[in-house]
């Protein structure tokens, strides 16, 4: 029985310990040299904190990263990746919300680490990385992993929080193993892929990155940033790297279509696209489709909350430009239900009533680090169920089934607004609007200061030919009273479309 996420990278590094687990530009580990700095790394981090504690690391992602990443996991602790480009005062709040007692920075991190102002212990990777573990070093790792359970936590994820303080989601080993085995089980996914890493360390498409990896014994390609503004160079990487596996954001997979990636070439072995984070223009999957005809394409929903996903949906047919794709099933060992405004359940022949979109079962999480107020706030008793804990995470996420009984994903409620007496949906504008000719992507905003809809958009298309457009499949008080034409649509570090940077920038 698998109850570590170690036994995945022990299993591989055994397995095939002479095959690359992971590179990036300038280092490329394989199975057992991943190991083994894992150990070197977990000997250190287990004198100085002990088992259950944080292990923050601040560096840009990287393989070394993800040696740091694995030898807290050896450890027994939990780590939680720092982004040196965020602002210090909010990796502040991190720090001390985890209390944390040490870092973890690599060279180049370390002068802007001093910054920071941190009372506690700088350990340097590269000195981690030249530790010799004595005999009792093994036998205390050896004693930590035998007292070691599958409910203890193995990372924290910071989103962002709507008081301003950042909230971490704590996530144990049996909640990745649950989701793991069947991600890769579902989608096919083995030791012959080379999966592309899109994601940041500190966003959990991260983590269907790198633990397929390791599950399967496949191999990661760590793409960096930079080339997501360059697609001649990122398509070449792709190429040269022979990746198979794309796990992307939508906005990832639109920003190749947008700068007309594939005009100059079309990597060869892709045969698998998974994205998620927003929901997919149709547009931009249908020129994906065109390249990669004989790929699984495959729409995954899911917050931070529950462990990545929730449920999926292989695409199995053509869509016209104004359709949106279902949510599709819940992966197994997943329960996903609607409730309604009084928590009662909206079952599927109860077409087109919306309802809030809840998740039970092992992927849920352990909630929100130090932060009760909050974690009692999303993770919930079932109030469906009176006869026993079921704790459910409410995802804050409005949901609807189709007259086909599909489940459809309609926006967030924070997106839901209410205008001109009628309740709307802003992401249904969004769809009506990418569905116009010359429109490359679309995203509308309540201004609730002037009580109007803004309509952003990029691409060439005519303001007057866009209102036309939309007059023919929305009523009038849906259509945006004010139409902004924007170079490039922001994107947010975790490839969400920015929505505070196209208010600031209007």
């Amino acid at each position: 029985m698998v109850k570590n996420i170690l036994d995945y990278l022990e299993n591989s590094a055994e397995r095939l310990p002479e095959k690359t687990a992971v590179a990036d530009e300038k280092a490329a580990f394989t199975y057992k040299e991943l190991l083994e700095k894992a150990e070197r790394i977990g000997a250190v981090l287990s004198k100085e904190v002990s088992a259950r504690s944080a292990v923050p690391v601040y560096m840009d992602k990287s393989c070394n990263a993800l040696a740091v990443f694995m030898g807290a996991a050896k450890a027994g602790c939990f780590y939680c990746l720092l982004d040196p480009s965020q602002p210090a005062e909010r990796i502040q709040m991190i720090l001390d919300t985890l209390g944390a007692e040490l870092i973890v920075v690599d060279e180049k991190s370390a002068k802007k680490q001093e910054k920071l102002g941190f009372g506690g212990k700088v350990l340097h990777v590269e000195e981690l990385l030249e530790y010799e573990p004595s005999k009792e070093d093994m036998k205390r790792l050896h004693t930590i992993r035998e007292q070691a359970l599958d409910i203890d936590p193995l990372y924290s994820i910071f989103t962002s929080g709507s008081t301003g303080v950042p909230k971490g989601v704590i996530v144990n080993h049996r909640s990745v193993i649950d989701f793991i085995d069947c991600f890769t089980d579902t989608f096919g996914i083995t030791e012959n892929d080379v999966i592309g890493n899109q994601a940041p360390f500190d966003f959990d498409v991260f983590v269907k990155d790198i633990y397929s990896t390791l599950k399967t014994g496949a191999t990661m390609q760590i793409i960096p940033k930079k080339l997501f503004s360059f697609p001649m160079p990122l398509m070449d990487y792709l190429d040269d790297r022979k990746v198979t596996t794309l796990i992307w954001a939508v906005s990832a997979l639109c920003i190749v279509t947008t700068l007309k990636g594939f005009e100059y070439k079309i990597p060869s072995e892709i045969n698998k696209v998974i994205f998620s984070g927003e929901v997919m223009p149709v547009k931009h999957l249908n020129q994906w489709r065109a390249v990669y005809p004989d790929a699984m394409f495959v729409n995954v929903y899911g917050p931070t909350e529950i462990t990545c996903n929730c449920t999926y949906y292989i695409v199995d047919r053509e869509f016209e430009l104004d359709e949106t794709l279902p949510m599709g099933k819940a992966f197994p060992n997943e329960r996903v239900f609607l409730l309604d405004d009084e928590d009662k359940l909206i079952t599927p022949d109860m077409a087109d009533k919306p309802g809030e979109i809840c998740v039970s079962g092992t992927a849920v999480t352990l909630g929100y680090y130090n932060n009760k107020e909050k974690t009692d706030a999303a993770f919930v008793q079932n109030p469906l169920n009176d006869k026993y804990n079921e704790i459910i995470y409410r995802t804050g996420d409005l949901g609807y089934y189709s007259k086909t009984g599909e489940l459809y994903f309609s926006s967030r409620k924070d997106f839901q607004i209410k205008h001109m007496g009628h309740r709307i949906e802003l992401g249904e504008i969004d769809m009506a609007i990418n569905a116009v000719d010359n429109v490359v992507r679309a995203c509308c905003i309540f201004d609730k200061e002037n009580n109007k809809i803004l309509g952003f958009y990029e691409g060439g298309a005519d303001k007057k030919t866009i209102t036309h457009e939309l007059m023919k499949k929305l009523p009038k008080f849906m259509i945006p009273q004010e139409f902004i034409q924007v170079e490039n649509m922001p994107i947010t570090k975790n490839g969400k479309i920015d929505r505070n940077a196209l208010m600031e920038g209007r």
